[in-house]
């Protein structure tokens, strides 16, 4: 090994890996297989971690507390909003098999990461390639081509007239936090006595939930925004609650607990810092990479050659 800048080590910003989810989903494999933290890209597995267990206990609390690209999108829906006084509502018939996509891309990243082993993950993310992942990200970012900017501008546009278009079609991320808030003991309910039925609830709700119509919403779909319980003008009618846990031998009432608005920003505050502090203090937050590698590898980024793709070229 060379000595003076090679024995130094480079610490990649951290950050960039909350855009790199298949890392994330491929290191959390490696470490429930091993025990072992990966090496490499720890961050997203400890973003994944945090936000699969904010699904699990706030709803979908992510997409619509901490997403950037949720925030976007909302935006985007606001705009189309004020320009042309709503946004459109795709018909029912097309809107759930539209939302299956999302969970078709989900499929098939998970079929092709359950398909690799614990040593293959580890020489993945190893590889060139997965070394400067993340700079590939930020220059996909900086040097779009002209398809890149043509599907990006439909997708800005399709989302003024449909409200969180990406969210609600596409993004895989989501509809794996989706499934983790199945379990949520968390859920946003209505109580039929207090409903006044003026259906301001079911307008709000960014995922086109027929609020007005249930009791308790238990939907995948739902991302724990509580726009629907702001909008709600009859007091108690509308509120997120968690159930009430029965004692054996004491009597207890059965009314959920509820929760107000300010605990659910604070669990999500509680539960991202908690978790990445926690993994920043223990050393297990960056890419500790010798800095004459990443100096060497980062200008040829955009070269680097995905590992898998080189082994079917080098088969043929």
């Amino acid at each position: 090994m060379e000595t003076g800048a090679a024995t130094t080590v480079a610490d990649p910003p951290a950050g960039i890996e909350g855009w790199l989810p298949i890392a994330g989903l491929m290191n959390l494999k490696y470490f429930l297989v091993t025990g072992h933290i990966p090496a490499m890209h720890p961050a997203a597995m400890f973003l994944l971690i945090t936000f699969l267990t904010m699904s699990f206990l706030l709803r979908k609390a992510f997409c619509s507390w901490v997403c950037p690209i949720g925030t976007i999108s909302e935006y985007l829906g606001l705009l189309g909003q004020k320009l042309f006084k709503g946004n459109l509502r795709i018909w029912r018939w097309l809107d759930i098999p539209l939302r299956g996509l999302k969970y078709l891309l989900l499929g098939f990243f998970v079929w092709a990461i359950s398909s690799m082993s614990a040593e293959a993950i580890a020489g993945f993310m190893q590889s060139d390639y997965g070394v400067v992942a993340g700079v590939k990200m930020l220059n996909f970012f900086r040097f779009l081509g002209g398809a890149g900017l043509l599907a990006l501008g439909i997708l800005v546009l399709v989302s003024v007239f449909v409200r969180n278009f990406w969210c609600r079609y596409l993004c895989p991320y989501g509809a794996l936090l989706g499934f983790a808030s199945l379990l949520s003991p968390l859920r946003i309910r209505r109580e039929p006595e207090s409903c006044i039925d003026c259906a301001k609830c079911a307008k709000a709700c960014p995922s086109n939930l027929p609020v007005d119509q249930l009791i308790t919403i238990k939907s995948a779909e739902c991302t724990g925004c509580l726009e629907c319980v702001a909008i709600c003008p009859a007091e108690g009618a509308l509120h997120a609650a968690l159930p009430q846990i029965s004692k054996p031998f004491v009597q207890t009432s059965k009314a959920p607990r509820r929760i107000p608005s300010w605990a659910m920003a604070a669990g999500v505050a509680v539960l991202f810092f908690g978790i990445v502090g926690y993994a920043k203090a223990v050393g297990f937050w960056s890419s500790h990479i010798p800095a004459a590698v990443y100096r060497q590898l980062v200008p040829h980024a955009n070269t680097a050659r995905h590992p898998m793709l080189g082994d079917a070229e080098i088969s043929r």
